[in-house]
């Protein structure tokens, strides 16, 4: 293991591509982070045919190092123009904007990076020691416990559904019926290709997710102008960190505090760095000695929310690493990104292709002290860049989406799903359905549905099979639990 993780080191930082790449690669990302709507799930969507050529290690350490970019760069719009550029940075906004308007914007700014790579570096870590762990655990998995791991993340489908979790689940089946087009696992019948025979390989993963966020954002925001208000920056001038070494001192135990619930919210699936930013922040405020001073304008709920989500970014790999199954939508971006270049997140990921991982690793790693000097050294070019016009940035991203859906397979019909795709994404946002249920349902639906015919192949068709199994039977259980649990919300939610 101890060469492979060598050999893995040697493959970044002794290949000068790949190292520019992770460079540039962060510095896209805190540009998509940093425009409010282009999110760091964006910048992975566009970016992930551009790696199409590139090798495993060069394609995902790039994709990673636009994960954090995309996350670490949601803090510059929240800061400066009040409008976090990211769901996981709308807690900085609490107190990031007030330091703005009192003149402190670069204090606002040096803490909210610096935390930001304490925190990816304490996710990083942790991902490191806990994921060879769990990945040794999960080896034994066999397919009743994959069904109901499986299973057990479909059931958090409510807590991507914001509101109404009717619609978040019949968008994950809508999601489920989409990947159910093409062959069938395991018999390989074909099934709802009217024959067609584009549709018998099915929506390649790419066309969806591609479609579904970057060209369904393009569509949301074409023809609207924008607000020249919205984009006046508050002032920013810098020394140093912008803040001094009794600050710092101060926010440790606030930044570990915040670091593990990142962490910890990172690993359950389907929660992500929008909760885990929130939830830092008013568990500061609660154990604060001075919760009035909370939303006035003070460094406490910056180092929170930004540590809170960068930390996330490590426990949301773990589950993608170890069990395949992605925590958010951006680590199912990051899955297609794994499966696009042949690679299967899983128990034998560490032992197949434990060159790969570790590169990824290091890559990380890379990728944040580059967020370092992108954030320090180019901040005036990222505040000028929140003032372009979207409608000329937009007719540059689709034309890259299009010709990288094409290049996949070089097909015209994955660039046509693409587009539709497209279409189904706005049409649900338009009719306040969540996108993420749909995600997660068309990516887990083919691992659910293989998994469920081998056990019951392995049983001779006795799905009571399932609780011989004692690990299978304990997330069949936690399953049945969060169904539960989702009902009694929506009853509740009801009730008010």
């Amino acid at each position: 293991m101890i060469d492979v993780f060598f050999q893995a080191v040697a493959n970044v930082l002794g290949d000068p591509l790949t190292i520019f790449l992770v460079f540039l690669g962060t510095g896209i990302g805190i540009v998509f982070g940093a425009i409010p709507g282009l999110t760091a799930t964006v910048a992975i969507a566009m970016m992930l045919p551009v790696t199409f050529n590139m090798t495993p290690t060069t394609g995902i350490s790039t994709l990673v190092a636009l994960y954090i970019g995309g996350i670490s760069g949601g803090l510059i719009s929240a800061i400066l123009l009040n409008m976090p550029g990211t769901p996981s940075s709308i807690a900085t906004c609490f107190d990031g904007r007030p330091l703005a308007l009192k003149g402190q914007a670069g204090k606002a700014i040096g803490v909210g990076v610096v935390f930001s790579f304490l925190g990816t570096m304490f996710g990083i870590a942790a991902m490191v020691f806990i994921s060879p762990w769990l990945a040794s655990l999960t080896i034994k998995f066999g397919p009743w416990e994959y069904f109901a791991v499986t299973l057990f993340s479909l059931t958090l489908i409510a807590s991507l559904s914001g509101k109404n979790i009717v619609k978040g689940i019949l968008t994950a089946v809508l999601g489920m019926m989409f990947a159910t087009v093409g062959l069938a696992p395991v018999d390989g019948v074909e099934r709802f290709t009217f024959g067609n025979v584009d549709l018998s390989s099915g929506f390649t993963m790419l066309s969806v997710l591609v479609g579904l966020y970057a060209i369904s954002e393009i569509m949301k925001t074409a023809g609207v102008m924008q607000n020249d208000e919205d984009l006046t920056a508050a002032e920013y001038h810098i020394k140093g960190f912008g803040f001094t070494l009794p600050e710092f001192i101060s926010q440790i135990g606030n930044a570990v505090r915040s670091a593990l619930i990142g962490l910890g919210i990172g690993i359950l699936p389907g929660i992500g760095g929008g909760t885990s930013n929130l939830l830092a922040y008013s568990v500061a405020k609660n154990q604060s000695k001075y919760p009035e001073k909370f939303g006035t304008g003070i460094i406490d709920g910056v180092v929170a929310s930004e540590t809170a989500n960068n930390a996330t970014i490590g426990g949301a790999m773990i589950p993608l690493l170890t069990l395949g199954i992605p925590g958010d939508t951006v680590t199912a971006m990051l899955l297609g990104g794994f499966v696009l270049h042949g690679i299967q997140p899983g128990p034998l990921l560490f032992e197949s292709h434990g060159d790969v991982v570790y590169g990824v690793f290091v890559a990380m790693i890379l990728s944040s002290v580059f967020m370092l000097l992108w954030a320090f050294g180019a901040m005036r070019l990222f505040i000028k860049v929140l003032k372009v016009p979207k409608n000329y940035l937009y007719p540059i991203i689709i034309v890259l989406c299009t010709l990288g859906a094409y290049a996949v397979n070089n097909r015209i019909f994955d660039a046509l799903a693409m587009v539709a795709f497209g279409v189904v994404g706005f049409v649900l946002e338009r009719l306040k359905y969540p996108l993420p249920p749909f995600i997660l349902g068309f990516v887990l639906s083919n691992t659910f549905e293989l998994n469920l015919r081998r056990g019951l192949q392995v049983d001779h068709g006795n799905f009571l099979g399932l609780f011989s199994h004692p690990i299978a039977t304990v997330f069949f259980v936690i399953a049945i639990l969060s169904l539960l649990f989702s009902i009694k919300r929506l009853y509740s939610m009801k009730k008010s």
